[in-house]
């Protein structure tokens, strides 16, 4: 494909998923950042299953994340997660959402750099507190100072989210604005001109 002509957007949305090449899009980020929401708009858009590795843990363990932290502790879980990652990324193509530790793990960035194409949505401080302070269900935040706690989790993660083969500021707008963002870098990582991964035709 001639990555200089322009194809209508649905054009490369087939074409987007046909370079996926049975490839899973699959989302990093820390807890808050969107990527289960982000995620389920990508998927629609693009024709794709979607699914989300925390969801699936829940189902497969009979438990919630926060009790499976609780009685195992995070090693524990981590080894848990990363099986399950594993096996959901031999059903590609589809998009799955990961859990906020799950790219630390480098067996996981090995994986998901094998078997899928990898997206970190990108959120300021300020975001994600708002976010996950609407929800009690998240362990790594049960402590004295939530926000201390959540800053220092940037600092540690975001060199190796960096990592990520593609990267998306996510902010407060619509979903659908931010999924619309996502295809556009995918297809610009693949060569394919659209008239959004050219940033015309935007509202």
């Amino acid at each position: 494909m001639n990555p200089q002509s322009a194809i209508p957007q649905d054009e490369a949305r087939v074409a987007l998923v046909t370079q996926l090449a049975g490839r899973s899009i699959v989302f990093v980020g820390l807890m808050g950042a969107g990527k289960t929401a982000i995620g389920r708009k990508t998927a629609g858009a693009l024709g794709l299953g979607f699914i989300d590795s925390d969801q699936e843990i829940e189902d497969v363990s009979r438990m919630t994340i926060p009790d499976l932290f609780e009685r195992y502790g995070e090693t524990e879980f981590r080894a848990l997660e990363q099986r399950v990652i594993l096996r959901l990324l031999e059903q590609g193509p589809q998009v799955l959402s990961t859990g906020g530790g799950a790219f630390m793990n480098a067996q996981t960035r090995e994986a998901i750099a094998a078997h899928g194409i990898s997206v970190w949505l990108k959120a300021d401080l300020d975001l994600l507190m708002e976010r996950v302070s609407k929800k009690q269900n998240r362990p790594l935040l049960k402590t004295a100072n939530p926000r201390a706690t959540l800053r220092k989790l940037m600092d540690d993660r975001y060199p190796t989210y960096a990592l990520a083969d593609i990267t998306v500021p996510t902010r407060d707008e619509r979903k659908e604005v931010i999924a619309d963002e996502v295809i556009a870098a995918l297809c610009g990582h693949f060569g394919i001109r659209t008239a959004i991964a050219a940033g015309e035709g935007q509202p």
